[in-house]
């Protein structure tokens, strides 16, 4: 995740579930509680809040269906509706680049104020 991210995240933590437990074991996401539900919710990084939709991405020549990716577990559930992934119209799909280009692009903006691009959620129990 970027670090503007995680000063998003970070004015927050007396506000986490149980902020004083620590992260998740490692292997699964650091912020998951006991029970797998997810303690930054309402304030989780970009990355969070893409994983398992359907993704499309362009290639260099510009074609929005040059690649189509999407969670295996969620996978299943729209090819059990009938709606294979390569059946889905481009707008049902999330398209990559736009939304991480502006990330980048505050990231960038706020460089003095950070001094690195990219951290681990881990790394905020620290903090």
């Amino acid at each position: 995740m970027l670090e503007i991210e995680a000063a998003w995240i970070m004015p927050h933590r007396d506000r986490w579930e149980d902020p004083d437990a620590g992260p998740h074991p490692v292997g699964r996401c650091a912020f998951l509680d006991s029970d797998g539900a997810c303690r930054i919710y309402r304030w989780r990084p970009f990355v969070c809040r893409t994983q398992g939709l359907p993704l499309r991405w362009l290639d260099d020549a510009g074609s929005a269906e040059a690649g189509r990716s999407i969670c295996p577990l969620n996978e299943a559930e729209f090819v059990a509706a009938g709606r294979p992934l390569v059946d889905l119209d481009s707008a049902q799909l999330w398209t990559l680049g736009e939304t991480e280009g502006r990330l980048a692009s505050l990231q960038a903006e706020a460089a003095g104020e950070f001094a690195q691009v990219r951290i681990t959620l881990r790394n905020l129990f620290d903090a």
